[in-house]
């Protein structure tokens, strides 16, 4: 079946200004790509990972070449012929969602998954200064998010995890070191973190340089975010991680995705289903795979400005499943 393939790129205004160790981010530019069998539709989205190179005007492109090489692509195609990464995921995704409106089933049924429902997912507190992220934990506290999750750099990290411990003395922590604890000790800055209700610790080293953690007694659990893209990674990461963070934008889809965790759970590792800056459109995939994680940090839509009309419900800390037939 020959497919048409069209993608645009929109921008969309972050709320103030998103902030993390590699800079502030406001505003995020996302690939809204649209597969039609000539009778439906299947849309989705997709943010270049920056980190890696991305950005949207080269996933365009990408997806254009792609399409105009391989018009009766299937999923299968896909992994055997495009690199993983936003691109990929904006095709995967329309794809999983044309079959969607092709069957008329939801998505969770076609992929084989739980059936939805709602989730408690994290909520960002950004890098700061510590009386500022204390500030902003006090008033997502408020808002009802009981799942912060902390952005650090290295650098006077137990001041800011105190001082959101302060805020919202209730809440339950992860922190994001974002590759930052190269020079720390791990295990100590762990054991310090603990008291504050930290349950989870993300990409404390750098990709790469994952073999630090050999021998590393944390009493907190560690996240290979970063360090872990697709399934081919995961039981080289095993040793050193506890967990793994899955994001679509990273893996290059849904399917890839849903290897990751199978992938995982086979190791015994627990699974989080993070997002980059997206509306809800980006992450409903990532939702319905959310029904398999322990930690969900699907808050993308509420760190902008504004989101889509058929946005997901964000209430009291929790996401609720959109009516979307995908």
């Amino acid at each position: 079946m020959t497919l048409s393939v069209s993608v645009t790129i929109e921008r969309w205004p972050a709320a103030g200004s998103f902030i993390i160790s590699r800079g502030a981010k406001t505003h995020v530019d996302v690939v809204l790509c649209e597969i039609s069998d000539g009778i439906n539709k299947g849309l989705a989205e997709a943010t270049p990972i920056y980190y890696d190179g991305e950005s949207a005007e080269l996933c365009a492109e990408e997806i254009s070449r792609f399409a105009a090489d391989y018009p009766e692509f299937t999923h299968a195609v896909l992994l055997q012929n495009m690199t993983r990464g936003a691109a990929r995921n904006a095709l995967d995704c329309a794809l999983w969602d044309l079959a969607c409106r092709q069957q008329k089933r939801p998505l969770w049924q076609l992929a084989d998954l739980p059936e939805p429902v709602p989730l408690t997912t994290a909520f960002t507190i950004s890098l700061d200064k510590p009386e500022v992220m204390e500030t902003q934990a006090r008033r997502a506290a408020k808002d009802g998010h009981d799942l912060l999750k902390l952005k650090l750099s290295g650098q006077n990290d137990r001041e800011r995890v105190a001082a959101v411990h302060r805020g919202a003395p209730d809440a339950r922590l992860i922190v994001d070191a974002n590759e930052s604890w190269n020079d720390l000790d791990i295990a100590a800055e762990a054991a310090q973190l603990a008291q504050y209700s930290v349950e989870l610790i993300e990409q404390p080293v750098s990709a790469g340089q994952d073999h630090l953690l050999s021998g590393v007694r944390s009493p907190v659990p560690l996240c290979a975010d970063e360090s872990c893209h697709t399934s081919a990674d995961v039981e080289r990461l095993a040793p050193f991680y506890d967990v793994v963070n899955i994001k679509l934008d990273k893996a290059g889809g849904l399917t890839e995705a849903i290897a990751m965790a199978h992938a995982a759970q086979a190791m015994g590792m627990k699974i989080m289903v993070g997002c980059m800056l997206s509306t809800s459109l980006g992450i409903r995939p990532a939702f319905a795979l959310a029904q398999l994680a322990n930690w969900v940090d699907l808050d993308g839509p509420l760190l902008l400005a504004k989101d889509r009309v058929d946005a997901f419900q964000f209430k009291f800390g929790r996401i609720s499943p959109s009516e979307s037939p995908s």
